[in-house]
């Protein structure tokens, strides 16, 4: 990209905007970086004067937000539902925000931070917000919308590692349902990358496409533990994603997302170099490590 263009990040203490922030800082690219705290990005190393605290879900709270603004990257959306805040309020609504002020700021680009496969499950709550948003910014005439898919991220594999250190790993069907993950390091130079393309849709996975037994195999030799894996019917899932498409999306929308996708193959076009494996040997069994006195 240009170095001479600004760059917003917005969604930048969450799993992906820390990574992103971290391939600023080392691009020496210009930005600034919006959060609810700063206290995340002030660890990271981000100077006070671009960091932009504010609440995206209040359209007067970041009136002017965009102004000198070349590119806003959002990979902003609900992790954990707080403040009574749905996926409607925050993956659509506090994007859209966003969006009116990019467009009226004359903002030249607008990358947004989807889901891999999102179109193809509308009937999921949380697809459908992110959804609802990229439609609107890949139909804005304003600016140049761009929309990244990614597949998993490795932290959403965190639980195959701690099922693993409980001695046990629990899945549906016959564990041949695969995935191409991606690590944040990865996915962060991704988003970066595409400041300079001209696509307005990607889709993105990691290097490896492992099936669930293998990714199970993977977290139990990370930990040298032997492999221990209960499967479980595959009707059990879909049951279970009958009942949590019932709840309020509060307890239910998360589950429901998860059950969804673990149901079918989810492959992605390769990207990057970090692997499951030295994600789990690396990084989570570096941190489980008892620490010497």
């Amino acid at each position: 990209m240009d170095k001479e263009q600004k760059v917003l990040l917005v969604g930048a203490t969450g799993y992906l905007g820390l990574h992103i922030v971290e391939q600023l800082l080392a691009n020496n690219i210009d930005f600034k970086a919006v959060a609810r705290n700063r206290t995340k990005l002030l660890d990271k190393g981000v100077p006070e004067q671009q960091i932009i605290q504010t609440q995206v879900t209040e359209p007067k709270a970041i009136k002017g937000i965009c102004d000198d603004v070349d590119v806003v990257i959002s990979c902003l959306g609900i992790t954990r539902q707080q403040d009574g805040l749905t996926y409607l309020d925050v993956d659509y609504q506090a994007n859209l925000n966003l969006l009116l002020e990019a467009e009226q700021a004359a903002v030249s680009k607008f990358i947004y931070v989807s889901a891999f496969n999102a179109k193809k499950y509308p009937q999921v709550r949380l697809l459908a917000a992110k959804e609802k948003f990229a439609k609107r910014l890949l139909s804005s005439s304003l600016l140049q919308g761009c929309v990244l898919r990614p597949n998993g991220f490795f932290s959403d594999m965190t639980e195959l590692y701690r099922m693993a250190a409980s001695g046990k790993v629990y899945m549906f069907g016959n564990g041949e349902v695969r995935a191409n993950p991606i690590h944040g390091k990865d996915l962060a130079r991704f988003c970066i990358d595409a400041i300079a393309r001209s696509e307005s849709e990607l889709d993105v996975g990691g290097p490896e496409v492992l099936s669930m037994n293998q990714m199970t195999q993977l977290a139990f030799q990370a930990q040298n533990k032997p492999s221990k894996s209960i499967k479980l019917p595959d009707f059990i899932r879909r049951v279970a994603l009958s009942i949590v498409k019932r709840l309020p999306e509060k307890w239910g929308g998360p589950a429901e997302f998860f059950l969804t996708v673990m149901g079918q193959d989810s492959i992605a076009p390769a990207f990057g170099q970090y692997t499951l494996g030295n994600y789990y040997r690396d990084e989570l069994s570096a941190k489980t490590k008892p620490q010497r006195v």
